[in-house]
């Protein structure tokens, strides 16, 4: 746990792990409801291939400037210049909004955003959003529940949103509160500064808390953008279907190996695993599709 601000109540909690001899490792930001632990599979698969990763939990910060400055003094804090950002959710868009107000001295390397948006009037809550402080604990988590998948399931994804709901319950009411209004506030990114970044647009083809206009003004913003489709996963595809999401994510690292940018360990990387890999990857999409 870290403070790096003069308000001694703003704690961020991170995991750390994987090789510290890496100098831009890969961050994870969570969701509205999210912990650092909800990365576990990622933590766990990619510091197995010799990747640095850090999975972080943002302290109470009630408007988005005041959150890129924590992250700043937490990245200087860790003496990182650069670092790889995957955002989910609400993290996808904090990570948008970070890469924006650093683009003069910049510190987002590349951007990895998972079922991100680009503008928070798309939930049409914006006039809510000055009020969630006030706002008990209990009516908070039911706002976000609302947007959990319900219905039938697989096992993966009912488990997945077990998790969840179990992490949501570990929030206390200023941090769903905190992180309900960084969610609604009115804001969306200024892609030009952020158009040289390079970015992957994951996101999933079943049901989710994003509509279709949100997904598709998120490729408008960033048309070069790769993208990672994955025909399920809902809201939360790092937990049930972090095979895929875990390729992903390699795949997009890949550009930077042999760079001083590399979020893996030099004597780690084989080319023809992560060939293979992909050809398997390919490979299982195909036959789902037939």
């Amino acid at each position: 746990q870290i403070i790096v601000d003069d308000d001694d109540s703003k704690v961020w909690s991170l995991y750390d792990a994987g090789p510290r001899s890496i100098r831009c490792p890969l961050i994870f930001l969570p969701p509205v409801s999210g912990t650092a632990d909800v990365f576990f599979q990622q933590i766990l698969a990619l510091t197995g291939w010799g990747y640095r990763v850090i999975a972080l939990q943002y302290p109470v910060y009630w408007d988005h400037l005041e959150f890129c400055d924590g992250f700043r003094k937490l990245l200087d804090h860790l003496q990182l210049d650069k670092v790889h950002l995957f955002g989910a959710s609400l993290g996808g868009f904090l990570a948008q909004k970070f890469a924006e107000y650093t683009h003069k001295s910049p510190r987002v390397q590349s951007l990895i955003l998972c079922n991100a948006f680009s503008d928070t009037s798309i939930f049409n809550q914006t006039w809510t959003a000055n009020s969630f402080w006030l706002m008990p604990a209990f009516m908070l988590k039911k706002i976000v529940l609302g947007n959990f998948a319900s219905g039938p399931l697989d096992p993966e994804m009912a488990d997945g949103i077990d998790f969840m709901v179990d992490r949501l319950e570990s929030l206390g009411q200023s941090e769903l509160a905190s992180r309900l209004t960084l969610n609604c506030q009115n804001s969306y990114v200024e892609p030009h500064k952020i158009r040289d970044i390079p970015v992957t647009i994951m996101d999933v083809f079943d049901q989710s808390a994003l509509s279709t206009e949100a997904k598709e003004e998120m490729y408008k913003l960033y048309p070069n953008a790769r993208r990672a489709h994955l025909k399920t996963g809902g809201n939360f595809p790092y937990l049930c279907r972090s095979a895929e999401v875990n390729l992903y994510i390699q795949i997009h690292l890949l550009q930077f190996h042999g760079t001083r940018y590399a979020a893996i360990d030099p004597s780690m990387v084989s080319a023809e695993e992560l060939e293979v890999q992909k050809i398997s990857l390919h490979t299982s999409n195909d036959q789902e599709e037939q």
